[in-house]
C-alpha cells in the first residue's frame, strides 16, 4: 500500500483572520495569529507576513501599540475612558479619550468598585482594562482614577513604627500616606485627619505632614467633612468677605414699598435655619375675579448687601450654592447675611423683593408686580403645623392664623394645583430618606421624610413667582438666567417603552412626548403598587436641568420660560435674577454691571458645574450615613427591590432604609447568569432563573464600608427561618442545604415570582 504524504501547509485566507481578530477580545500580537494557524517555515512566514500588512493597507485590521494588530475600531486593551453617563438601567458608560476609527467610539460599560454603587462621575476619567464582549461593546474594570498627586488629604490614620499611615477617604487617591513620627505627635489610631502631602522620597513612600484634627472617624459628623473633601466644597470665606457680611446693617425704608403689615409668613422644615422665602394670600375682592386670589411672594433682598464684583460676590460665586448634609450646611453666604440679616425671621425688618400676584378661580394668572420693599414676618411656621392648623387641630399659637393667614394661602394653593395639573407637570412619586439623629449625634433611624400638602403649597407659590420674574425680565429686555429642563432623549425612552411594556404599560409610540404622557402611567402604577419603580425608571429617562441665558423651556413642569428667583441666599442663579429685576425696573444701583449680561453663558456653566457638584457631595454623604447606620447589622436580612441590572451584578434598594447596595454577579453561585440589556435582567444561562428590574428580593448584608460608602449584598430566599431575622437586627439562620432540590427549580421559581410582582 502506497505510503500517505502529507498535505503541505496552506496559508490562511484574509476572511479567516480578519473573523481571527474580530472574535478576539482584546488586540493580539502576530505570534498569537501565526500559532492559531500554525504558519510553520521561513517560506510560509513570509507570504503570511505580506497578507498582514495588505489587510493592513486595506484597513481591515490596524496596528496597536507593541505590534498588536485588532479590527479597525478596536480599542487596546488597557486605556483611558471618560464616563459619559449612564444607561436607563443606570449602569456607568464611558467613551475612549483617544478614539482614531471612523464614526462613533464603540460603547463602553464600566464596572463599580467593588464595594457598591460607583464613585465614579460624568466627566471623570480612568484607567481601565477593556474587553470587548458581543456586538463590539466593551467592559471596562477601572484600574485607578486619573487625578493629581493631591496636595491636601483627609484621612484615617494608623500607628505605625515610625509614625503611622494615612488611609485616605478620597477614592481617587487610593494610596495609603506615610506620617513621620515628628507630624504623628497626639494623634491615635482611628482619628480623622487633614494633612498635606510632603512629597515622595527616593524609596516610593508618599509622605504626608498632619495639620489638623478633626475627630474620630466614627463620629457621625465626620462623614460630612469627608463628603465636603472629598467634592471639593468651599467652607471658608476670606476675610475680605466675613468683613463685609459683619458691617452689613438692617435696611431702612427709605423708597422702598413698605409691606410691614402685611401679615406674611415663612413655612419651612422644623430644623430650618435660614428663611428665605415668605407668602401671603387673599380671596379677591375684584368684582371682575370672583374667587380668585391675590398672592404676594417676598424673597429676602440679597443683592442689596451683595454688590456685584464685591469680596462676598466672588465668594458666593465660588460656591455657586449651599450644600446641605444631614448634619450641617455650607452656605453660599457668611452666617451673618444667611442667618442674619437676609433670613426672615419673625417680627424683625427684612430688605425683600416681592412679587404681587393675581389668579382667577382656576390658577390662571391675571397679572403681576414686582416690589423692592420692607417686611416684617408675621410668624415661623413649619409643614407640619400648617399642615395640622389647615385640617382643623392647630396648636394654641396657630389658632388666630388659622381662619385669616392660613386657610386664604390653601385656597390659592388649590387654584394653582389646578393649573398643574391642566398644564400637565410630571409627577413622579420618589420618596426622600432623611437621616435621623439622636442625643449625641447617633443615628437613630433613616426613613422617608414625610410629603404634606403644605410642602406643594409652597412649591406652588415659588413657581408662580419664577415665572413671573422669567416674563418680566422677557419684557423688560433683560438678560435672564433660565432654569431649563430639555426633552428626553429618544434613545432612552425607546428603551423606557420597551421595559414597560413588558410589565403591562404602554407608552405610546408616534406622538410628541409630552409630561402627561408620563403621567398617565404613573397614575396606573399608583394603583398597582409599582409607582416608586416606575417613577425611578421615568426619572432616568429625563434631560439634566441646567442654567442657561437660552430659553429651551422647562419639560418637566410644562413651562415655557421659567427662572429661579426665590432662593438667593442659596441659589447663585436667583441673585443674577434679582440683580437683572433691579436693573429692568430700575430699583437701584445695585443690579447688574453693564458687562454682566454678556457673561451669562459662562456663568451658567459654571453654577450648572458647582450644582452638579453639591448634588453628588448630597449624595455621597447620605450613602456614607446609611452606611454607618447599617455597619453593625451585617448578616441581616432585609426585603428591597432591583433597582439596577447590569452585567456586572444587581443593585438594590432596601425597603426600609433605601440604602443602595450591590449583589455581584460573581456571588449568584446557582447558575452562570448572562446580561440581558432588552429585558434589564441576568438570566441563568443553565436553569434559566431570572433576575428582573423590579423584581422583589430579600438580600443579606454582607459588606458595610463607612470609608467608601458601599454596601454589598447576597440574594437570599423568602423561606423557612430566614424571614424571621429579616430586618430586626439579628442574623439569620442559614439556609439548609437539601441534595434532592435542584438549583434549577429554585431559579425558575424565582423567575417567575420576580414577573408577578414586577406586574
Amino acid at each position: 500500500m502506497a505510503k500517505r504524504s502529507k498535505a503541505p501547509p496552506a496559508l490562511p485566507s484574509k476572511e479567516d483572520v480578519i473573523a481571527f481578530v474580530r472574535n478576539s477580545p482584546r488586540p493580539v500580537g502576530r505570534r498569537e495569529i501565526t500559532r492559531a494557524f500554525r504558519v510553520k517555515g521561513s517560506e510560509l512566514r513570509i507570504q503570511f507576513k505580506s497578507l498582514l500588512r495588505d489587510l493592513e493597507d486595506e484597513g481591515l485590521i490596524e496596528r496597536h501599540r507593541g505590534a498588536k494588530v485588532a479590527s479597525p475600531g478596536s480599542l487596546p486593551p488597557v486605556g483611558v475612558v471618560e464616563i459619559s453617563g449612564t444607561d436607563e438601567d443606570g449602569e456607568l458608560i464611558g467613551r475612549p479619550v483617544v478614539w482614531h476609527g471612523e464614526g462613533e467610539p464603540p460603547r463602553i460599560y464600566v464596572a463599580p468598585e467593588r464595594h457598591g454603587t460607583p464613585a465614579l462621575e460624568t466627566g471623570a476619567r480612568i484607567l481601565a482594562r477593556l474587553k470587548r464582549g458581543a456586538g463590539g461593546v466593551y467592559e471596562a474594570k477601572p484600574v485607578r482614577i486619573i487625578a493629581g498627586r493631591p496636595r491636601e488629604i483627609i484621612g484615617v490614620f494608623r500607628p505605625a513604627e515610625r509614625g503611622g499611615w494615612i488611609r485616605s477617604t478620597d477614592r481617587r487617591h487610593k494610596s495609603n500616606f506615610f506620617v513621620p513620627a515628628e507630624s504623628a505627635g497626639g494623634i491615635k489610631a482611628g482619628d480623622l485627619v487633614r494633612a498635606e502631602v510632603a512629597g515622595v522620597p527616593r524609596r516610593g513612600e508618599t509622605r504626608a505632614r498632619i495639620t489638623g484634627r478633626l475627630g474620630h472617624a466614627e463620629d457621625p459628623g465626620a462623614i460630612s467633612l469627608i463628603a465636603i473633601h472629598s467634592h471639593d466644597i468651599p467652607v471658608d470665606f476670606t476675610p475680605e468677605a466675613l468683613a463685609q457680611a459683619d458691617a452689613s446693617e438692617p435696611c431702612p425704608l427709605g423708597a422702598r414699598t413698605d409691606l410691614r403689615d402685611l401679615p406674611l409668613v415663612t413655612i419651612d422644615g422644623p430644623d430650618a435655619r435660614d428663611f428665605d422665602d415668605a407668602v401671603w394670600a387673599e380671596p379677591d375682592t375684584d368684582p371682575a375675579n370672583r374667587q380668585g386670589f391675590r398672592l404676594v411672594v417676598a424673597i429676602a433682598d440679597v443683592a442689596h448687601y451683595v454688590g456685584a464684583g464685591s469680596a462676598l460676590d466672588r465668594a458666593a460665586y465660588e460656591r455657586g450654592n449651599s450644600v446641605y448634609f444631614p448634619d450641617r450646611v455650607v452656605p453660599m453666604l457668611p452666617e451673618a447675611l444667611s442667618n442674619g440679616l437676609c433670613s426672615l425671621r419673625p417680627d424683625e425688618e427684612r430688605a425683600c423683593l416681592a412679587a404681587r400676584i393675581r389668579i382667577d378661580a382656576h390658577g390662571n394668572k391675571l397679572d403681576h408686580q414686582f416690589v423692592r420693599g420692607l417686611m416684617r414676618s408675621k410668624a415661623r411656621l413649619t409643614y407640619e403645623d400648617v399642615e395640622t392648623a389647615y385640617r382643623g387641630n392647630p396648636a394654641p399659637a396657630l389658632a388666630p392664623l388659622r381662619d385669616s393667614v392660613i386657610a386664604p394661602l390653601y385656597g390659592a394653593f388649590r387654584a394653582l394645583l389646578a393649573a398643574r395639573h391642566r398644564r400637565g407637570s410630571l409627577d413622579l412619586d420618589l420618596p426622600e430618606p432623611k437621616v435621623v439623629f439622636a442625643e449625641g449625634g447617633r443615628i437613630a433611624r433613616i426613613s422617608a421624610a414625610p410629603r404634606y400638602d403644605s410642602h406643594k403649597l409652597i412649591e406652588e407659590f415659588m413657581i408662580a413667582a419664577n415665572v413671573a420674574a422669567a416674563e418680566t425680565l422677557e419684557d423688560k429686555r433683560q438678560p435672564a438666567m433660565y432654569r431649563i429642563h430639555d426633552r428626553p432623549d429618544p434613545e432612552k425612552l425607546n428603551a423606557l417603552r420597551d421595559f414597560l411594556d413588558g410589565i403591562g404599560y404602554r407608552l405610546p409610540k408616534g406622538q410628541v412626548i409630552r409630561p402627561q404622557s408620563f403621567n398617565g402611567i404613573l397614575e396606573q402604577a399608583r394603583g398597582r403598587g409599582d409607582i416608586h419603580l416606575v417613577s425611578e425608571l421615568v426619572l432616568r429617562t429625563q434631560a439634566q436641568a441646567q442654567y442657561s441665558p437660552d430659553n429651551i423651556g422647562h419639560f418637566g413642569l410644562g413651562l415655557r420660560r421659567y427662572c429661579h428667583f426665590t432662593s438667593p441666599i442659596r441659589r447663585y442663579a436667583d441673585l443674577l435674577v434679582h440683580r437683572a429685576l433691579i436693573s429692568g425696573l430700575s430699583f437701584g444701583r445695585d443690579g447688574l454691571r453693564p458687562d454682566e449680561g454678556e457673561k451669562f453663558t459662562a456663568l451658567g456653566e459654571h453654577i450648572s458645574n458647582t450644582e452638579r457638584r453639591a448634588v453628588a457631595a448630597e449624595r455621597d454623604a447620605h450613602d456614607r450615613y446609611t452606611v454607618a447606620y447599617l455597619e453593625d447589622k451585617v448578616g441581616v436580612i432585609f426585603s428591597g427591590r432591583i433597582t439596577g441590572v447590569t452585567r456586572f451584578g444587581l443593585f438594590v434598594k432596601l425597603d426600609d432604609t433605601y440604602a443602595d447596595g450591590l449583589v455581584p454577579r460573581r456571588s449568584l453561585r446557582d447558575d452562570d447568569y448572562l446580561h440581558d440589556e432588552s429585558q434589564h435582567a441576568l438570566v441563568g444561562r443553565r436553569w434559566g432563573g431570572v433576575h428582573r428590574l423590579g423584581n422583589a428580593v430579600a438580600v443579606r448584608l454582607v459588606e458595610a464600608d463607612a470609608v467608601t460608602g458601599g454596601l454589598l449584598f447576597d440574594l437570599v430566599e423568602f423561606a423557612g427561618e430566614e424571614t424571621q431575622g429579616r430586618g430586626t437586627g439579628r442574623p439569620p439562620r442559614p439556609p439548609e442545604r437539601r441534595a434532592d432540590k435542584r438549583p434549577a427549580r429554585r431559579g425558575r421559581d424565582k423567575g417567575k415570582k420576580g414577573k408577578k410582582r414586577g406586574r
